[in-house]
Order: structure tokens, then C-alpha cells, then sequence
């Protein structure tokens, strides 16, 4: 028979932190039992009526099961980590959103540890190796290492101890999966946009010329380019080094570099924030937005792609797709399964507003 708590009690033994005895006393079982329960023991002999009292009772005093000694015990959480400089910038905060979605379908639970948002000189190392260690002490069965933007980087030591995928970026050092965009195909799509527009005098915006995404969407766009037997110009190349200003100030060289009639009639952004600035470059030539020049971006920003007028064509960062593969591949190593490659590439998806 059951040894109902009195609400007093119930009161007091919230108060100290709930254990499995004490569910076992209020629910008049052993201990035993209640473990069985609680951790879904099918073969266990325990009648339906003894698992609702049990049930009952973990409800009445507000049990909750001691995940850290559980993972001791199993060996596994159910737990992956994060360790991301997204949550502390403005930009690819769906990767989390993906992965979050992603894990919670595959019924994961996702520890998000922040590390400071990489600068010129690069991360902050001491805080990431702080994060990594952290989500270990928690015995995550597996690290994801989200990055803001397309770069090489270097994981803390630690990291190597469990299996690990990294996200918008790839180890420097070739040794862990990662999950990427597909630069050199978002460009290529660009590009074959503006060319089925009728577009083949076409000047580019670039990025810092030396990083991934310079490098894969300016492959991809000379890609488009002799694919109509065209080669790009390379005096209709300017970097606009990713700002609003510096996209204005590359725009306005392309545009006064040569006479009207051998003017470029479109421009590839190789992101949102350059498109932008040259919008207003285009703008105070008197020129109009695309019936004198067509402009597409790369990025979309939503919050400038979106409300540029007109709005802005551009090609999307799948964050949140890369998000959900990343937890999808850390599943497989996790489950001991081979994966089809080190790295893998995630299309960069058209946006068709009306800037083309």
C-alpha cells in the first residue's frame, strides 16, 4: 500500500533536492521499481496500476532524474554541444536554429556554450578551450563547431576526445568533418542568372580576395561566364571588402571607369551589404535599378535584401540547412557509422526579388 507523503512533506523534500527514494516511499514501492520505471525497463515484471503510482508520485514531488549520474552510468546523455561565436553576432544565428530543430527531431538535447566572435587577429582560443571543456565535464556524446563566417580554423585539443563536425567553416589541420556552403556553386547560379537576363558586360563587387567565399563565388562566377563562351573582365573587378562604403565607393569605379556605352549593365554582389552601397552609387548617376543596372547579391541578409527598393535578388546562405546536417553527420559518427565525405557542401539557393 502506498505511503502517501503529506503535502508538508512533499513541500519539504522539493526543498532539499527529490531522490529516487523518496519517490519509492511516497509511492510505497522499492527503489528498485521506481528505477525500472523510470527508465523504461521492458522486461521488467511491474504491474500498469504500480507504474501509475509510481508515475503519480514523481509528479507530486517534482522528480527530476540526476542526468549527470545517469550518463556516468550509461555512458551516454543524449546530449550533443555547441561551441559557437554565433550567439554573440548578428548573422547565420540559424545555424542554432537548424541544429536545434534537427537535434530536437532525432529526441537530442543541445548545450550551447558561446565563444567572443572572431576578429582580425582571430578567436578567442581560452575561451573556446574553456567552452569545449565544459561541455565535456557534461559528457556530451558529440561537439559541433559553428562559425560565423566561410573560414579555416583551428579546434581546441579537447574536442578530438569525442566525435566532433564543424560547421561554416573546415579544419585547418584536415582532421574533422565539416559542413560548408557551396560558394562556387551560389556564385555560378548568380551569374547564370543575370546571364539569362541578357546580361554579358557584368562587373563584380568583391569580397577580401583571399578568403573561402571570395575565392569559391568568383570561381563560380568565371564558371558561368565561359559557360557562355564570356570571360570575365578583370578591370570589372573591384573589392568592395564586404562593407556598405566599400561597396558604394568599388561601384562608383566600375560604373566611371568607362564611357556609357561600355559600361557594365549588371553587377554580382559577392554580399548583401555591398549591394547596398552600390544601390546608392547606381542611384545618384541617374541610373535605374535593373532597367539601367541589374544587381544581385549573395548572403541575404534579410533585413537588407528584403527592403532595398527595388528589393534585392540575391543568393541565400543555407544556414539552416547546414545546421541540421551537422547534426544529422555528428549522429552517424556518434552511432559508429562511416560518412560519405570530410567535407560536405550545401547548395546556395537563388532569392528572385526584383533587382534583376
Amino acid at each position: 500500500m502506498a505511503k502517501t507523503t503529506t503535502p508538508q512533506k512533499a513541500a519539504a523534500v522539493r526543498q532539499r533536492g527529490v531522490t529516487m527514494s523518496d519517490v519509492a516511499q511516497h509511492a510505497g514501492v522499492s527503489r528498485t521499481a521506481v528505477s525500472f520505471v523510470l527508465n523504461n525497463r521492458e522486461n521488467a515484471s511491474i504491474s500498469e496500476e504500480t507504474r501509475i503510482r509510481i508515475n503519480d508520485a514523481v509528479q507530486a514531488l517534482g522528480y527530476r532524474p540526476n542526468a549527470g549520474a545517469r550518463a556516468l552510468a550509461s555512458q551516454r546523455s543524449d546530449w550533443y554541444g555547441l561551441v559557437t561565436e554565433i550567439v554573440t553576432a548578428p548573422f547565420a544565428v540559424d545555424i542554432i536554429k537548424g541544429a536545434q530543430d534537427q537535434a530536437w527531431l532525432d529526441h537530442r538535447f543541445l548545450l550551447i556554450a558561446p565563444s567572443d566572435q572572431a576578429d582580425a587577429v582571430g578567436p578567442n582560443q581560452g575561451l573556446e578551450d574553456a567552452a569545449t571543456e565544459k561541455l565535456l565535464e557534461q559528457r556530451v556524446e558529440g561537439l559541433l563547431y559553428a562559425a560565423t563566417y566561410h573560414r579555416g580554423v583551428h579546434v581546441p585539443e579537447s574536442a578530438h576526445e569525442v566525435p566532433t563536425v564543424l560547421i561554416n567553416c573546415f579544419d585547418a589541420d584536415g582532421k574533422l568533418p565539416s559542413i560548408v556552403p557551396d560558394e562556387r556553386g551560389g556564385g555560378r547560379v548568380a551569374v547564370d542568372r543575370l546571364l539569362r537576363a541578357g546580361h554579358s558586360r557584368i562587373g563584380v563587387i568583391n569580397l577580401d580576395p583571399h578568403i573561402p567565399a571570395a575565392v569559391g563565388r568568383l570561381e563560380g562566377a568565371r564558371e558561368a561566364l565561359a559557360g557562355a563562351g564570356l570571360e570575365l573582365d578583370p578591370e570589372l573587378v573591384v573589392s568592395g571588402h564586404a562593407t556598405a562604403d566599400g561597396g558604394y565607393e568599388a561601384a562608383c569605379q566600375i560604373l566611371d571607369r568607362y564611357p556609357q556605352q561600355d559600361r557594365p549593365t549588371a553587377l554580382f554582389c559577392l554580399n548583401d551589404r555591398m549591394a547596398m552601397g552600390a544601390y546608392d552609387a547606381i542611384k545618384e548617376r541617374g541610373l535605374t535599378i535593373p532597367g539601367d543596372i541589374a544587381v544581385i547579391g549573395f548572403d541575404n541578409q534579410e533585413l537588407i535584401a528584403a527592403y532595398l527598393r527595388p528589393k534585392l535578388t540575391t543568393v541565400a546562405l543555407p544556414f539552416e540547412k547546414m545546421g541540421a546536417l551537422g547534426v544529422q553527420t555528428l549522429a552517424a559518427l556518434t552511432a559508429g557509422q562511416p560518412i560519405t565525405a570530410d567535407q560536405q557542401l550545401v547548395d546556395c539557393p537563388l532569392l528572385e526579388r526584383s533587382s534583376v
